[in-house]
């Protein structure tokens, strides 16, 4: 089978990539980052996500951001919730870029997704990367995943080579509600998958920040049972 680097959160988002990746006849090499979010519930979820979706192999690395901060899920700034009054998703206005938006993060994955594809061999790589519902983050937007897939050739061994290193964003164009019907097409069970900025211990949603809430519009507007566990 050929290989694919996938990222994996532990997300709603990355677990359908898993999916997906999986479907198109990949054999899944999972990669989670540690990076000093607010709370690694997620990355119980990640690991669990990868198992069940028949990854062959799932790696946790980690890196600082809390170091460098910036974001409301690596720093002591509040998370927003619906109790804030403030938009969401495509009710943002244009240019908004939410507080919790993280520095470099997406950068920073897609990097070390690269560096583990050029050691294992895989020209593949894909992300759960969103720019309908989540719009106000600058590297969640098409025209980022295709200047870094530049980069991947220009950066490493494998393109200048000429193997050629590809980045897929299968979720890029999808609302969340198409994402729901898509994981369960798939047989993803969003049960085990954790997206809350603020889960708790046992990865607990919180039900009230904007990954939550829109986690919950998609799986209404998709006429599905939400089974995702609340505090």
């Amino acid at each position: 089978m050929k290989k694919a680097v996938v990222l994996v959160s532990g997300g709603m988002d990355s677990a359908v990539v898993i999916a997906i990746a999986r479907e198109q006849g990949y054999a899944v090499h999972a990669l989670s980052v540690r990076y000093g979010q607010r709370h690694t519930s997620e990355l119980d979820a990640a690991e669990r996500v990868a198992r069940d979706l028949g990854a062959v192999e799932h790696k946790t690395v980690s890196v600082d951001l809390r170091s460098i901060g910036g974001s409301a899920l690596t720093d002591d700034i509040e998370v927003p919730t619906d109790a804030d009054g403030h938009p969401v998703g495509d009710a943002a206005p244009e240019g908004h870029i939410p507080v919790t938006y993280v520095p470099a993060r997406n950068t920073i994955m897609l990097s070390m997704a690269l560096g583990w594809a050029e050691v294992i061999g895989a020209a593949d790589i894909f992300c759960g990367v969103n720019a309908v519902d989540y719009s106000g983050y600058p590297d969640c937007r098409p025209a980022f995943i295709e200047a870094f897939q530049v980069l991947a050739n220009l950066a490493t061994k494998a393109g200048v080579e000429g193997a050629g290193l590809q980045v897929h964003a299968p979720l890029q164009h999808m609302s969340k509600a198409d994402i729901v019907r898509e994981g369960l097409r798939l047989g993803v069970d969003f049960s085990t998958t954790v997206s809350c900025y603020q889960a708790d211990a046992d990865g607990r949603a919180c039900g009230h920040c904007d990954a939550c809430r829109l986690r919950a519009e998609g799986f209404a507007a998709a006429d599905a049972v939400d089974t995702t566990r609340y505090s």
